[in-house]
């Protein structure tokens, strides 16, 4: 499991439009099981299965209508495995989807999404706008689908309590641009933030932060060269704490007040 995060804004809902064939980059390429995503959109998308943050279907028709239309763009879709997805997340089928809830049209998209042996599965902002009980439950859920092992999934999401929950990886995205891409303990691992008084933040100890806030008494950086600051730093004490993702997504790429980007290293 992948966790794109990154502000609103950063990309990440282009870059999964990128990845379906639905929007071409302006640069560059994107490749998906090796094949051109701009050339190849059919072939991939019918390995791939998706979510999106706010899943649309014909809302006048019972939702397993919308699935006998769905499953015949798929060769491989399973009727067994849906019925029982359906089952398991307690999708009634006889329903006219304008009825469902936030909660079920997730809950039915993802059945959807997993009812053809899809080898990618998508997720976009999935659990936006969810209670933290059923997103706790559709996190479990997925962890579970997930454990045969047959299928990747690149999660994106602003919320980093729930890609600390399940993430193997983590890609940060700002401004388009790729900030960090790792597994999730390096990141933890790694970064920290550092805390100082104000006259404290030298150039020097600047050009070793990846993001900093400042105020009118004292600055909050980020930084992976932990000893690189502690060489920087002169007179003063220095505060040392273990970041967190949500600390990473927040701090990386700023500097100064009212947040403009850091150059780039």
């Amino acid at each position: 499991i992948l966790g794109l995060i990154g502000p609103n804004g950063a990309g990440k809902t282009t870059l999964l439009r990128m990845i379906l064939g639905l929007a071409r980059p302006q640069a560059g390429s994107i490749r998906v099981f090796g094949l051109d995503a701009g050339t190849h959109g059919p072939a991939i998308r019918a390995r791939v299965g998706f979510v999106h943050e706010h899943p649309t279907f014909f809302e006048g028709l019972p939702a397993g209508r919308v699935a006998d239309a769905v499953g015949p763009f798929y060769s491989t879709w399973e009727w067994d495995t849906f019925r029982n997805m359906a089952r398991e997340f307690q999708i009634p089928l006889d329903r006219r989807l304008r009825a469902y809830s936030q909660g079920m049209r997730t809950r039915f998209a993802l059945a959807l999404a997993l009812s053809h042996r899809a080898e990618l599965l998508l997720l976009d902002e999935p659990s936006s706008g969810l209670d933290p009980a059923f997103r706790r439950d559709l996190l479990d859920r997925l962890a579970g689908i997930l454990q045969g092992g047959q299928t990747s999934v690149l999660f994106s999401s602003h919320l980093t309590s729930d890609l600390d929950r399940v993430a193997d990886y983590i890609t940060f995205l700002r401004d388009g641009r790729v900030r960090l891409s790792m597994t999730k303990d390096e990141i933890l691992e790694r970064h920290v933030l550092v805390k100082g008084g104000r006259w404290e933040l030298t150039e020097g100890v600047r050009r070793r932060l990846q993001g900093v806030v400042a105020g009118a008494f004292g600055f909050v950086g980020i930084t992976d060269d932990l000893e690189g600051v502690r060489e920087a730093w002169g007179e003063g004490e220095m505060v040392v704490e273990r970041a967190t993702l949500e600390d990473v997504v927040y701090y990386t790429g700023r500097t100064g007040e009212g947040g403009l980007r850091l150059h780039d290293r």
